[in-house]
């Protein structure tokens, strides 16, 4: 298979006049990670790692393009659809026997070449829905050095990486090699991986824009490009870096758009980069999901503490969402102190503490994960089934992303979010704007009622450490036993000048 389109893209317009992202149009989402003060390149947030509360959205529903070629109808099996011989046997392999609703529809259309728009909310197959058109168009292809063949880009570092490690086995079954190009680690590293070559790349907007600025990466190949979360893209500021960064690749090659919310914010590039797309809609973007449990719990403010811990002490893992990292940090301590194992997630982490948090919670080493909206998207953590708004997101599409970390892939859950009284009309309107309607109950820590809806309990009060884990040091062979070399000149004069650099 090959990239070759099957809609011919030489009429293929780049509308320069509309007015950028960032900019007149989307000043007020700009303002806070932009202008003044830009986006970090780390793929994340601004440099004081928080994910607090941000200046409402842009309002209005996304007016969805119209499909001017007919799109082709949907199938039962992945085995009716035109994929290799072994990707089909991967998918059999990882357990994978029949496509979700996003799958079956946008396959057949992605895998002919067509440009897709699609929606549909966290935990619904977007991953597959995609990649698998990606790989088995790129099948058979080999990348040059710095010229990847096919791009994915997504707003956070553990999207990135929960894309990678979902796709791989099925990359690594067609021989296709892939790269993770993300802040926050080792530039030098995944420069070395686009050098050797690879012809999927993964990426956040900044650090794929650090490479190319090194010289270490070109997207004049790239023909196939997938935004994963635009709308996310945007309410962080980094839609100027996306559109430099689609401009870059094949004018004529085919353009994926996925997410769980759209909105005015990705009009642009859908007017922009897609062309005659096929539109599919699993899921309105405001929408309760059919297997999720929606509660608010009333509580008084000098409870609200109270009520938290108990309902972190439960039996079974819990992820807690605070505005900033410093609510996080606080309430991480004070449950550590009750004798929770629980551990923080946010922007003001370095990657590897972030990557091993999230790995300690997935093991069941950490039962509460404390995070700021840096874990609203892009975590999958298998049967997760209660997430709690300690403090009440501002935005519906915060909610439905905070609330997608559970009743994943058609299992159940619950979302609880703890309301105090002077916040109860701007509940009331946000999920009146998210289109659910919860069950509300006045709950007192202790009480039946909260045990009941959330499995709370009193806690041991046996303060705990999270120990991590014990990485063993390569033992010395005898031969290396012996005096150290001398150092030479070049190494003894950049030891003084060190010296003298801290001294100064």
């Amino acid at each position: 298979m090959n990239p070759t389109r099957t809609n011919s893209r030489s009429s293929r317009t780049r509308r320069t006049g509309a007015p950028a992202f960032g900019s007149a149009a989307g000043s007020t989402r700009g303002s806070r990670f932009g202008s003044s003060s830009a986006p970090s390149r780390s793929g994340g947030p601004s440099r004081s790692g928080g994910y607090g509360r941000r200046p409402a959205a842009v309002q209005g529903e996304f007016a969805l393009p119209k499909t001017i070629t007919p799109a082709l109808p949907a199938v039962e099996a992945f085995a009716d659809l035109d994929m290799p011989g072994e990707l089909l046997a991967a998918l059999s392999t990882q357990g994978v026997s029949v496509p979700f609703p996003i799958q079956a529809a946008t396959l057949p259309n992605s895998l002919a070449g067509r440009d897709v728009l699609g929606c549909g909310r966290t935990g619904s197959g977007k991953t597959l829905a995609f990649g698998l058109a990606l790989l088995a168009r790129t099948a058979g292809q080999r990348a040059e050095p710095r010229q990847p063949l096919a791009l994915i880009l997504v707003p956070t570092r553990e999207l990135a990486q929960q894309v990678t490690e979902a796709l791989t086995p099925y990359a690594r079954a067609l021989g296709l090699r892939t790269a993770t190009v993300v802040g926050g680690m080792p530039i030098g590293r995944q420069a070395s991986a686009l050098r050797g070559g690879a012809e999927m790349v993964v990426a956040t907007p900044g650090r794929l824009k650090d490479l190319i600025d090194r010289g270490d990466c070109r997207l004049n190949q790239v023909a196939i490009t997938v935004l994963d979360e635009a709308d996310q893209m945007a309410d962080m500021g980094f839609m100027p870096q996306v559109t430099a960064l689609l401009d870059q690749v094949r004018p004529e090659g085919q353009r994926m758009l996925f997410s769980a919310t759209l909105d005015r914010n990705v009009d642009l590039l859908v007017r922009r980069y897609l062309t005659d797309p096929v539109v599919h809609s699993v899921d309105p973007s405001q929408g309760a999901v059919t297997t999720m449990e929606h509660h608010v719990l009333h509580v008084h403010g000098a409870d609200k503490h109270a009520t938290t811990t108990e309902i972190a002490a439960r039996d079974g893992r819990v992820i807690m969402f605070l505005d900033t990292k410093h609510a996080v940090d606080r309430l991480t301590q004070d449950l550590l102190n009750s004798g929770v194992r629980a551990a923080a997630l946010h922007g003001g982490k370095s990657q590897p503490q972030r990557t091993r948090t999230l790995a300690q919670f997935k093991t069941g080493h950490v039962t509460v994960l404390v995070a700021t909206n840096v874990a609203a998207r892009g975590i999958h953590v298998d049967n997760l089934d209660l997430v709690v708004n300690v403090d009440p997101p501002t935005d519906h599409k915060d909610y439905l992303h905070r609330g997608g970390r559970t009743a994943r892939a058609g299992e159940s859950g619950s979302v609880v979010t703890l309301v105090t009284p002077n916040q109860r009309r701007d509940m009331t309107r946000l999920m009146a704007a998210a289109g659910i309607v919860p069950q509300t109950t006045q709950v007192r820590s202790g009480e039946e009622a909260l045990n009941r809806i959330t499995g709370s309990q009193t806690p041991s009060g046996i303060p705990v450490t999270i120990t991590a884990p014990v990485s063993e040091r390569p033992k010395r062979s005898a031969s290396s036993r012996g005096r150290r070399r001398p150092a030479s000149a070049a190494q003894r004069m950049s030891l003084r000048q060190s010296a003298f650099d801290a001294a100064a």
